[in-house]
Parts: C-alpha cells; sequence; structure tokens
C-alpha cells in the first residue's frame, strides 16, 4: 500500500511540483514556439507524451541490462537519442497521416522531440531509479509537460487581445507569463511532505 501511494506521489510531485518546464525550463523551444495555439499545443503535448513514456520503457532496460552489464554508460546519451529518434519518426508518420493540418502546424518542432531536454532528461534521470520509479518520473512529467503548455496555450490566447505594452508583445509576455507559473506551481511545494515518502 505505502509503495501505491509513493508512486501516485511521486507522479503528481513530477507533473506539478517539480515540473520539468516550469522547475528546470527543459523543453521551452517547444512550449514558447508551439504554445500560442491550444490544438497545436495539445498536439505537442500528447506527441511527447507518447515519446517519453515509450522512450521510458524501452530506454531503463537497455541501460539497466546492456550498457551496465557492459560497462558503457558512457553510451547512454547516444543510444537514448536513437531511441527517441526512433519513436519521433513514428510519431510524425501517425500525425501526418491522421491530421495533415496539425502535422503542418507543429512544423519544425515536431522532429525537435528528438533533442527534447525534457524526454531525454527523463530517460537519464531513469538510469538512477527502479523502474517503478522511472515510470512515475515518465508519467509524471509527460502529464505535467501536457497540463503546462495546454494552461500556458489558453491564457496566450487570451493575451493576443488584452493591452499589452508594445515593447512586451510576443516571447516577453510569454516568458513572464511562463515566470509567474513557475512561481504559482512552485507554491504547491509545501502541499506535500516529499521527504517522509522517501521521494527526495
Amino acid at each position: 500500500m505505502a509503495y501505491i501511494v509513493s508512486f501516485i506521489l511521486a507522479i503528481v510531485s513530477y507533473m506539478v511540483i517539480d515540473n520539468v518546464i516550469l522547475s528546470r525550463y527543459f523543453g521551452i523551444c517547444s512550449f514558447i514556439g508551439v504554445g500560442n495555439k491550444v490544438k497545436s499545443a495539445v498536439g505537442m503535448g500528447l506527441a511527447v507524451t507518447f515519446v517519453t513514456m515509450m522512450a521510458a520503457l524501452v530506454c531503463w532496460p537497455i541501460y539497466t541490462f546492456i550498457l551496465v552489464p557492459a560497462k558503457m554508460q558512457y553510451m547512454d546519451t547516444i543510444v537514448f537519442i536513437l531511441v527517441i529518434a526512433s519513436l519521433v519518426q513514428m510519431v510524425g508518420f501517425f500525425i501526418k497521416k491522421k491530421s495533415i493540418s496539425l502535422y503542418k502546424t507543429l512544423g519544425i518542432y515536431l522532429p525537435l522531440i528528438t533533442t527534447n531536454c525534457a524526454v531525454l532528461g527523463v530517460v537519464q534521470n531513469n538510469t538512477a531509479y527502479d523502474f517503478g520509479r522511472s515510470m512515475a518520473n515518465a508519467l509524471g512529467t509527460s502529464l505535467g509537460f501536457v497540463l503546462v503548455i495546454f494552461l500556458f496555450a489558453c491564457i496566450r490566447v487570451r493575451l493576443e487581445g488584452a493591452n499589452v505594452p508594445k515593447a512586451f508583445k510576443g516571447v516577453p509576455i510569454a516568458l513572464i507569463v511562463a515566470g509567474l507559473m513557475a512561481i504559482v506551481f512552485m507554491g504547491l511545494g509545501g502541499m506535500i511532505d516529499l521527504g517522509s515518502w522517501g521521494l527526495i
């Protein structure tokens, strides 16, 4: 029972408290680039979620059962990027077949998932965890990415009709909004005692 509660709290922690975008600013290029329209933001979020979960599922066994026994841990980044790139190609083909308009909207940001710091950061952090914790990390980070990029897109849509000073229009006001969101999410850290569950 304690393990299940710990697993759920780990997901919540990675999702809102230690959010990959707002606490470490990983994946910020796609966050800013695609986060100006709700549809494209959700599409990117779901694509990142699929790639992150599959990458975690594939990369952890490769690292644990192949690279570590062969004493080739120094190859982890190259191997992880190859796995992520293959998954991104699969996602790209699927989106192009199902929704060509979404594929065009995502544009260059879709192949950039290959080197997205959020995805790569998850699989590299997972090398220090057991399988259960690594999947909690992947799921929590993915859900956190979707949540934040969706909220960010909704705010930016509203900002388009707002009376924003000319100097702050576009990316400057977007970064200010991201900073305010980071403060709000950071405040949630006091609501859960992560140390009591062995999460920190």
